[in-house]
């Protein structure tokens, strides 16, 4: 896919939630994410890492994380959210929106990816309604269910994702999801938040799935 485009829809989806975490209030900023263990603002710190992680930095972190990712992301995101207060944040993620720069070993489409789920992990849970934009969340949900970082291969294992307000579909096994791409990409990152939005045989086989950062 076009990187120009990806970096496009990425810069449109950074400026999109900072409006939005701009119109939360303060008791909204404390209140839990559909990621365990983080508040609204763990995963907003989270948000302005994606422009600004080093190689080095990340190896440190891992270092002190023990080898543990997701609690290496939360640590790191649990001091930032210490060191900034939520306008600071917003201001941060405006000031890189554009930027090309990701995480190590990311690939092209992971921030995009972080900014459309992150963005419902804060939506959902404060009832909130923050609509994807169903071309992004497409391509997003391709780029998951394709790559090896986000557990999905193993998840979705046995099962057929097919979206009904896109044409795509996922899979050759013999349980089917059906359900908007939204919903689709929350539950190919681990979120089961998405199966309010899905049928289908196959939603038994998630329905306890644990949320990934």
């Amino acid at each position: 896919m076009d990187r120009e485009r990806i970096l496009r829809w990425t810069k449109e989806e950074r400026l999109s939630l900072a409006d939005f975490l701009d119109a939360l209030d303060g008791p909204e900023w404390r209140e839990a994410s559909l990621c365990a263990g983080w508040t609204v603002h763990d995963v907003a710190a989270h948000l302005t890492l994606s422009t600004r992680a080093t190689l080095l930095g990340t190896i440190k972190g891992a270092i002190r994380a023990r080898g543990d990712w997701n609690r290496m992301e939360f640590d790191v995101a649990r001091e930032r959210a210490g060191r900034f207060g939520p306008a600071e944040l917003v201001a941060q993620i405006r000031e890189t929106a554009g930027s090309p720069r990701r995480a190590p070993l990311s690939a092209p489409l992971d921030p995009l990816v972080d900014f459309l789920v992150h963005g419902q992990d804060i939506a959902r849970p404060l009832g909130r309604d923050r609509p994807m934009p169903t071309e992004q969340a497409t391509a997003a949900l391709a780029h998951v269910v394709a790559s090896p970082f986000y557990g999905a291969r193993k998840r979705l294992r046995g099962l057929r994702l097919v979206a009904t307000d896109a044409t795509w579909t996922a899979g050759k096994g013999p349980d089917e999801i059906r359900g908007p791409v939204a919903d689709l990409l929350l539950l190919a990152t681990g979120r089961a938040a998405g199966l309010a939005g899905v049928s289908g045989p196959g939603t038994e086989k998630l329905a306890t799935a644990p949320a990934q950062r």
